[in-house]
């Protein structure tokens, strides 16, 4: 099992520096042993999905999730999406209510695969990328944080007029790492039960991302 397969060659340029630090060669053997002994989440095919899906340079948006959903047949490596035939879960459901409250339109709640939205330039980062089974965080602080930091401070420093949306408190602690002279960073509560009411209803992120977008000469997400 290799941890650099399925890596869109912009991508793969952008990380080759990190993939040749100590501290990723110890990551993916930490990996390695966890997928050869426990049931681990995406399957290993799926683990970079989203740095395949969307090439660096076709990056627009950024949206930060914290790790994969750790339930059967859920995560497939972007965040906050799920695969097809999965029920549409608790968070995805009040980001397809909010972008419905700002456009006027009907989301099908029967669908929570976004890789349409990654085809159009939205990077769907987990900052953990693997997760055991019914554990959630359980690969917190194993060294994925180091890699997608990395990442992201990549797309901060080599690209301009990107949107990052940053929903709780843990995607607002990665702000730092990005140049808010050369992006629109966007901060809410997490879209999660517990919280969407607190101010991630009524957020208007999607419409003021589109906004920005289009005032760069770029093309509107179809959300």
């Amino acid at each position: 099992m290799s941890l650099n397969v399925q890596i869109e060659p912009g991508w793969k340029d952008v990380l080759k520096e990190y993939f040749n630090k100590p501290e990723f060669e110890e990551l993916t053997k930490f990996v390695k042993t966890e997928y050869l002994s426990k049931q681990v989440f995406p399957l290993p095919e799926n683990i970079f999905k989203a740095f395949w899906n969307t090439p660096f340079s076709k990056v627009k948006v950024v949206i930060l999730g914290q790790d994969p959903y750790h339930g059967q047949e859920q995560a497939h490596g972007l965040a906050f999406s799920v695969q097809d035939g999965v029920k549409v879960p608790p968070s995805l459901q009040n980001i397809y209510k909010e972008i419905e409250a700002e456009f006027g339109i009907k989301k099908d709640f029967t669908s929570g695969n976004l890789e349409g939205w990654t085809k159009q330039g939205v990077f769907l980062l987990n900052s953990v990328l693997t997760v055991v089974e019914n554990t959630p965080a359980s690969h917190q602080k194993k060294g994925w944080e180091g890699f997608t930091d990395y990442a992201i401070e990549s797309l901060s420093k080599e690209k301009e007029g990107l949107v990052f949306m940053l929903w709780g408190n843990f995607a607002k602690s990665k702000a730092s790492l990005i140049d808010e002279n050369k992006h629109l960073i966007l901060t809410a509560p997490h879209p999660s039960p517990f919280s969407a009411h607190t101010g991630f209803f009524g957020c208007n992120h999607f419409k003021l991302c589109n906004e920005y977008l289009v005032s760069k000469g770029e093309d509107e997400i179809a959300w």
